[in-house]
């Protein structure tokens, strides 16, 4: 190969784009770099033809999501005039091309969003198909275990495809599954806060594993973590939610094993650093549920010593949760947590507010001191992140090391 033959430009986000000209002018303009450099640096990169959320990914992805449902509504409305045979192979059929059809594109080197509607029909047409054989074998149609086995399915075609569509179908249904199962059996308060944080542990231990090898996948399910652990500690801190102590059921015990089987996984193969994001969420774990078994009663007209008390180390142990994704936001380059953290705390506060303090401090001088609360912690919650971003640029040669981040 002639070393001396132009390279095609490599096509990038216009925004990117911008700022990488914006950059490469001001090398220019110190000196750092010349001309010449600065025009070589240029010509290997050129405005992309397509955005990531552009209108064709979006409506691709519409489309794909209404055929899917309406094979499913199809399926749930029994299909009357077709014998119970006939209904399973036509759904069948529609998923094995729905399945075939979007593998076949990808091969080909379809366009990204066309082939993501094409395994967004497979991943729905999995559900249409385990229905159909539900009603096919005479089970209920409205039970849980369906709606699992449908996220089993989901799961294993995005993993062995590598192909989000599919995998973000498993997870919304494995997340429903994970709370409608245990919650057949056992509808109690107390139930739901374990399975919040159970969650975050399994969701947490799954990001580790996933980190530096499917990094999509691992983003996801550091979302989830995240949202779990903050559910968790908020419906802990709700009166009374453990009146009725832990209910256990098969189903809640098959959570929590997975949630630990999980995190030992990822303490195991992923140690340091690392190992800190399942064992906090472990934490968060055990904390919520203490809280929720710490019961003082739902009478708001009257404040006692243990309403204080409780509605006291609930705040300390949401702050402390959300100061620790704060930080984990920031050193994974996750903004999804810094977000969540904050605005889970201003939530979460203010529901603390009118469930405690509003029988004591009413009118405009509650929002006064809400509003004092909200000021102190942002303040907090900026400087935090901002020494803590200071720190990370100061020691990034020795703090960008893949084991430890």
């Amino acid at each position: 190969m002639n070393a001396s033959a132009p390279v095609a430009p490599r096509p990038v986000p216009p925004r990117q784009l911008a700022w990488l000209r914006s950059e490469v002018a001001d090398w220019t303009s110190q000196g750092i770099i010349s001309e010449d450099q600065a025009e070589r640096i240029s010509t290997r990169y050129s405005a992309g033809s397509h955005t990531r959320f552009s209108i064709g990914r979006v409506l691709l992805t519409l489309g794909g999501g209404f055929v899917g449902i309406g094979v499913i509504w199809l399926v749930a409305a029994n299909l009357d005039q077709l014998t119970p045979t006939v209904r399973f192979l036509a759904v069948t059929a529609l998923w094995l091309a729905f399945l075939v059809g979007g593998e076949v594109m990808a091969s080909r080197k379809v366009s990204a969003p066309v082939v993501g509607a094409g395994r967004l029909l497979a991943a729905l047409g999995v559900g249409a198909v385990i229905f159909q054989a539900a009603q096919s074998l005479q089970v209920p149609a409205y039970e849980p275990r369906l709606v699992g086995l449908w996220s089993v399915g989901a799961l294993l075609h995005g993993y062995l495809t590598r192909s989000y569509m599919p995998f973000f179908v498993g997870l919304v249904t494995g997340a429903v599954w994970w709370f409608w199962q245990p919650l057949w059996d056992a509808p109690h308060g107390l139930t739901v806060v374990m399975l919040f944080g159970a969650g975050a542990v399994l969701a947490s231990g799954l990001a580790v594993l996933h980190d530096k090898r499917l990094d999509a996948y691992a983003w996801a399910w550091r979302t989830v973590g995240g949202a779990m652990a903050l559910l968790a500690l908020f419906a802990a801190a709700i009166p009374d939610v453990g009146r009725d102590g832990i209910v256990w059921t098969t189903w809640l015990v098959v959570a929590l094993v997975l949630a630990g089987v999980a995190a030992a996984a990822a303490v195991a193969t992923r140690p340091g650093l690392r190992a800190l994001e399942p064992l906090g969420a472990i934490v968060v774990l055990v904390v919520a549920t203490l809280i929720g078994l710490w019961t003082t009663g739902t009478d708001t007209s009257s404040v006692d010593a243990a309403d204080w008390g409780h509605a006291a180390v609930s705040v300390i142990a949401y702050v402390v949760l959300a100061v620790g994704l704060v930080v984990l936001g920031t050193v994974r380059d996750h903004p999804p947590l810094t977000w969540m953290a904050m605005v889970g705390l201003v939530v979460f506060t203010t529901f603390q507010s009118f469930a405690v303090f509003a029988p004591i401090v009413t009118g405009a001088w509650l929002f006064v001191v809400l509003g004092t609360v909200f000021l102190g912690t942002g303040f907090l919650f900026d400087r935090a992140r901002r020494e803590l971003a200071h720190a990370l640029d100061t020691d990034s040669p020795t703090s960008t090391d893949g084991a430890d981040r």
